[in-house]
């Protein structure tokens, strides 16, 4: 796991700038720096050294020297394929993963990203061609962003990165401001960073003679298959589950695992056998947010030693800018910072950890994905008289038991369903914004649904997610947070050979009556106890809707409300009316109230300090007024 850089194009002080870029992600990668630099192209590298620690340096190259590599992730089928190519001629002098990207580039071209099994954003520079090719992962885990910036193409795994290029003019995009209050995260290809956009999951880039072309070479569609036995189907997941445990396991490091008690990390953390394992809570807080019991009960059944942290409301709340900081762009997943923390205690003990992001996607975990069930208890009633129902239940108080049941009945699910988070519908926006909203959060993703009709509504929700949520809320904070204390995440759930047995599972063997990953937690059955295996979904639950009415969160809020920044984008008498409501319990705003929070604080970092914070000394600071 590294960090990469580097800028294609004839550009003075290339070497002072790619040192620059270089030193903004150098906690991706503390164990070494290499570069490279021609005529027309600079490569930059910062190493966590995981895999052949003494010869897999970079940047590397292959035997002709006209090709040059910068790589970012794990290659988990490498030996596989080395031997494929040794078998071809090539010759190796490395026992690295990297090395395989170089060879097999060479062997087959673009050709070769349908081979791999494994995390990556790498690029290629070919020296002789002048191109560079640049490609994603399958699903997104391992980030890469770019920018043309006069002429000249800017390349990284983390935006802070390009934003140490000196020809690039810092501006907000606000089109990613309008979704962001709907989806709580960067749903757009091009970032908060106007002109900086990221490289989607499963794309590849070229840049040759000035001209970028960006290519799709794979997509996270659900094909689901008519299975005639649950046993077969269940013997095939559980099969792929200890592959690919095994597979992800691969390292010259030690190697430990997340672990809250529940069936996706347990399950990983019992097949593999990592004797660490990592555990957060909020103590004081109610079970609902202390998770920390169920992960040592688990740990002490499968006799694995447990390190739990407990997060103190005053620390989570100080950790707030710097979270913002590593993530880039602003962020309403509270549970960013909680994982900040629980990255931290592991990167105490090992380097790499593995986690069970992905699962809820591919299996079927969210509870909301049973709602289209749910709400055929009254869809037989004629359309229209569910939507006269709707308009009668929009009076109604927002607290009343029901009420967002009838609202969403009389709606198809590819209006009611963006994703698992819907902060700000739309007239809310309206009430909140000064500028005038362009789209509508269901144009985003209107495609999907389109792509996705031959699929009933709960694998079209599942689709929305497996193209939005997974790769911009969960799979983004996983990196950054991991990467932010040189940590090394790794996901098996997300593994091509295990997502080609999950895309072809039919609704039934997902979803049954009251439970969620329904096949996923027959199988954890011979590797857990009950209490694990049949847990139900809780996420990464955080205590923000109770801290907000504490009186230092709301006055600290109320302050930054206020503030010039503030005043800027949003209709601010609209924001005291949320954050009063919430105080007084009238209603939970908790997630509305954070998500402009917290996005205000990235816009201090970024575009009022230009990044060039102390860190030391502004987390031990509240953020008010202005934030200054």
């Amino acid at each position: 796991m590294c960090g990469i850089c580097g800028m294609i194009g004839k550009v003075d002080n290339k070497e002072q700038i790619l040192q620059g870029m270089m030193k903004a992600i150098e906690h991706r990668g503390p164990d070494g720096s290499e570069s490279y630099i021609a005529e027309e192209a600079a490569l930059g590298f910062q190493r966590l050294s995981i895999i052949d620690l003494d010869t897999g340096m970079q940047p590397m190259f292959n035997e002709e020297g006209d090709k040059v590599l910068v790589f970012n992730g794990e290659i988990y089928n490498y030996w596989i394929l080395k031997e494929m190519l040794v078998q071809k001629g090539h010759t190796f002098r490395t026992t690295s993963d990297s090395e395989v990207l170089l060879h097999g580039y060479e062997e087959f071209g673009e050709g070769m990203l349908s081979k791999l099994r494994g995390m990556f954003g790498f690029a290629i520079w070919d020296e002789e061609k002048k191109e560079l090719f640049a490609a994603r992962d399958f699903f997104g885990i391992k980030p890469f962003y770019y920018a043309v910036i006069g002429g000249t193409l800017v390349f990284a795994s983390e935006i802070k990165s390009i934003l140490e290029y000196p020809g690039y003019e810092r501006k907000i995009n606000e089109e990613a401001l309008e979704q962001y209050l709907s989806f709580q995260y960067s749903v757009l290809p091009e970032t908060f960073f106007k002109g900086i956009y990221k490289l989607l999951p499963g794309h590849y880039l070229t840049y040759k003679n000035h001209v970028l072309q960006v290519v799709r070479y794979f997509e996270a569609s659900l094909k689901p298959e008519r299975h005639e036995s649950m046993k077969h189907a269940l013997k095939d997941v559980e099969d792929i589950m200890r592959q690919s445990v095994r597979r992800h396991l691969i390292s010259d490091v030690e190697v430990g695992s997340f672990l809250s008690g529940g069936v996706d990390s347990g399950l990983i953390a019992a097949i593999s056998g990592c004797i660490k394992t990592f555990t957060v809570g909020f103590c004081g807080e109610g079970d609902l947010y202390d998770e920390t019991g169920d992960a040592k009960e688990l740990a002490d059944t499968l006799r694995l030693k447990n390190s739990c942290r407990y997060i103190e409301k005053e620390e989570f709340k100080k950790a707030v800018p710097e979270v913002m900081y590593y993530l880039d762009e602003p962020s309403g997943d509270a549970s960013a910072v909680a994982l900040y923390f629980l990255a931290q205690e592991a990167s105490k003990e090992v380097k790499v950890v593995l986690s069970g992001e992905g699962s809820d996607e591919i299996f079927g975990g969210y509870n909301i994905y049973r709602e289209p069930k749910m709400l055929k208890l009254i869809d037989w009633l004629p359309l229209s008289f569910r939507k006269k129902l709707a308009s009668m239940a929009q009076k109604l108080p927002k607290s009343m038991k029901g009420r967002g049941y009838l609202i969403r009945a009389s709606l198809p699910v590819a209006e009611r369903y963006i994703g698992n988070a819907y902060i700000f519908h739309e007239e809310e926006k309206a009430r909140l914004l000064k500028r005038e909203v362009t789209k509508q959060a269901k144009e985003i993703i209107e495609g999907t649904y389109d792509d996705t009709s031959h699929l009933n509504d709960s694998e079209k929700m599942q689709s929305v997610d497996l193209k939005y949520w997974l790769p911009g809320d969960i799979l983004q904070k996983a990196d950054r947070m991991s990467m932010a204390h040189s940590l090394e995440l790794r996901v098996p759930f997300l593994d091509w050979d295990v997502f080609r047995i999950a895309r072809g599972l039919p609704c039934r063997m997902k979803l049954r009556r009251h439970t969620t990953k329904y096949i996923l937690r027959r199988a954890a059955c011979a590797y857990l106890p009950k209490p694990s295996f049949s847990k139900p979904k809780l996420g990464f639950p955080v205590p923000i809707r109770n801290w907000l009415k504490d009186e230092d969160w709301y006055e600290n809020i109320k302050a930054a409300f206020g503030g010039e920044t503030a005043a800027i984008y949003f209709h601010t008498d609209y924001l005291m009316e949320l954050l009063e409501e919430h105080k007084k319990g009238t209603a939970d705003n908790s997630r509305k109230i954070w998500t402009v929070y917290v996005f205000l604080v990235w816009y201090h970092i970024f575009f009022e300090s230009h990044g060039n914070i102390d860190y030391n000394r502004y987390r031990e600071c509240s953020v008010r007024g202005q934030m200054g």
